[in-house]
């Protein structure tokens, strides 16, 4: 009995080890088999994505490939682009002509000797004696401006048909209020009698 025993045992502890191994190898198994299907199951995945890459590579091969009917201009657009193309370079050969023109009278006027004016008529009248001026009591003639008159063109006609020797500084100061740009039709100033 003293070698049953451990024969007992020892067939007993193979049995249980044979019979714990099945159940690991079948724990194997069964992961093997989950890790198998997970596989299958990404391979399907990516196939169905690959089918739907593939379609839409397709779709657009063929989007490329046919004509849009957008991207071509009929004959009638053609003749109608054509027709106001010509209508600009009309509108733009009648602008460079106008150009033209007015350039042409713009040299015409600038060669043109300048048209002079008539100097202004002075009056004879007699000599303002002692005629009070802001400067002191002084000898000259009263002029009303005329439409067109300057005060240079005015002491010019003094010094031209008085023989005075008048300049535009002397009636200027004969005339503190005088504003020499803005001469008013029918103001009057006073003319100093400068005598050479």
């Amino acid at each position: 009995m003293k070698i049953f025993l451990p024969c007992f045992l020892v067939l007993a502890f193979a049995v249980c080890a044979a019979h714990g191994q099945p159940s690991a190898t079948q724990d194997q198994i069964d992961q093997i088999n989950g890790q198998i299907q997970n596989l299958l199951d990404a391979q399907a995945a990516q196939a169905k994505r690959l089918d739907t890459l593939e379609r839409e590579i397709n779709d657009l091969r063929d989007k490329v490939n046919q004509p849009a009917p957008n991207n071509y201009a009929s004959t009638d657009d053609l003749k109608a682009l054509a027709q106001q193309v010509q209508e600009i370079d009309r509108k733009r050969q009648d602008d460079n002509d106008r150009i033209l023109k007015e350039l042409q009278h713009l040299e015409k006027t600038l060669a043109a000797p300048p048209v002079s004016r008539a100097p202004p008529e002075i009056s004879t009248a007699p000599l303002a004696d002692n005629a009070s001026t802001p400067g002191g009591k002084q000898n000259g003639y009263y002029y009303e401006v005329k439409s067109g008159d300057t005060l240079s063109a005015i002491a010019r006609a003094y010094r031209d048909q008085m023989h005075l020797k008048v300049t535009v500084a002397d009636i200027l100061k004969a005339n503190p209020k005088l504003d020499a740009k803005s001469l008013k039709v029918g103001q009057k100033i006073f003319v100093p009698a400068t005598t050479p």
